[in-house]
């Protein structure tokens, strides 16, 4: 069973030391099943504070599993509020 880290998922995060699991723009959209264009929009959108975010050994911009999630659910909050403002 592949476990967070594992390079042959790429949608599985780097977990720390604490159990937290952190995801690249790239991993948390081959989590949340978007395109990498989607994870960018959040962050211009302020869904993902892009300022504040830690990177990798890489220069990468890393989010955790919790701060995508709640992006992903501010994201269709406003998707809906915005259907209904057009209904």
């Amino acid at each position: 069973m592949p476990r967070p880290g594992d390079r042959d998922n790429p949608a599985l995060g780097r977990e720390d030391a604490n159990g937290t699991i952190w995801f690249t723009v790239a991993q948390a959209a081959a989590f949340t099943g978007r395109d990498r264009q989607t994870i960018y929009s959040w962050e211009r959108r302020g869904h993902l504070d892009r300022v504040a975010a830690p990177t990798d050994e890489h220069g990468r911009r890393i989010y955790t599993q919790a701060q995508i999630a709640a992006a992903e659910r501010r994201a269709r909050h406003n998707a809906a509020a915005t259907q209904r403002i057009a209904a």
